[in-house]
């Protein structure tokens, strides 16, 4: 398995090797050494010339290399325009059951359609945010919760009553991703005075058992996580429980250096699909209602 991606390997900072701007230095053309005390005009002599056309296409090329180096560079500023394409997650609740469904598909190839009707997501569990027309960055996640989440903003307000059992699970496709969503789910605005802990769930630096540990003995609102993780601790260790979940958000509108969201990468598509959407008591209370499903 090492020569595959896994979910919590989604390159953050990545920048694309083909955008890398060359220095555009060249060695400059060696110039013809003068003696002292000879006469200018008389070394203007049918050599020199030759010299001189030798040397045009050296600077012809450092022209070229100059004007590659500026179109690389220009290249590069526009990749880094902060500005959000149309995301998916905009899309009404009809279209968003079809997206979500060739996803599943995609994940499942061997499934027949009756086996992929059976674990699709219901359109009914699935919130409508088109009311929302404003940028779907993480530096506008809490008025999102906010404004068209408004029963999930009052539980995250709420006092925990079990361990281990969040009220929000958001889904992110790398380690750092999680980190940056982890601070601003602790905003105030959010979790108030009563709230419960954030919990941070990835492999990197924190091992699965101590995971395991932490859920265990801690009552928290809100967690956040690679779906590999996620997906252990749902699946294999039971430790983190879906009791009081009533929103699962999936980080879809984010796109890492490479332009790639959390569905792009094969390894981490599947894990979603598997393990997470896939874990039977988090299906169960999708399909009864209990959860909804959150595109953000």
């Amino acid at each position: 398995m090492s020569g595959l991606h896994r979910g919590d390997d989604l390159e953050d900072d990545y920048v694309p090797d083909g955008l890398v701007a060359s220095s555009g230095e060249e060695e400059d053309a060696i110039e013809p050494h003068i003696p002292a005390g000879d006469d200018i005009g008389g070394l203007l002599s049918a050599d020199e010339d030759a010299e001189q056309e030798s040397a045009a296409p050296a600077k012809r090329k450092r022209r070229e290399k100059e004007k590659e180096r500026k179109a690389k560079k220009r290249k590069l500023a526009e990749t880094q325009v902060d500005e959000q394409p149309f995301s998916a997650a905009a899309k009404p609740p009809h279209e968003l059951f079809g997206y979500l469904s060739n996803i599943q598909a995609i994940a499942y190839p061997a499934k027949s359609a009756l086996e992929l009707l059976d674990i699709s997501i219901p359109e009914t569990s699935i919130v409508d945010t088109t009311s929302w027309t404003e940028s779907r960055s993480l530096d506008r996640l809490v008025e999102f919760i906010i404004k068209v989440l408004p029963s999930l903003h009052k539980r995250l307000r709420q006092r925990p009553k079990v361990t281990g059992a969040p009220t929000l699970l958001y889904i992110a496709g790398a380690a750092l991703r999680v980190a940056d969503v982890t601070r601003v789910l602790k905003d105030k605005k959010l979790r108030g005075e009563k709230g419960g802990d954030v919990a941070k769930l990835f492999a990197r630096h924190i091992k699965l058992d101590e995971h395991v540990t932490y859920l265990r003995r801690t009552k928290i609102g809100s967690a956040a996580g690679t779906p590999a993780r996620v997906g252990k601790l749902l699946c294999e260790k039971d430790a983190l429980s879906v009791a009081q979940l009533t929103h699962i958000i999936l980080d879809v509108s984010y796109q890492d250096a490479k332009k790639r969201n959390l569905f792009d990468i094969p390894e981490t598509r599947d894990e979603v699909v598997h393990s997470v959407l896939g874990a039977s008591k988090l299906l169960q209370g999708i399909k009864e209602g209990k959860i909804q499903v959150v595109l953000f």
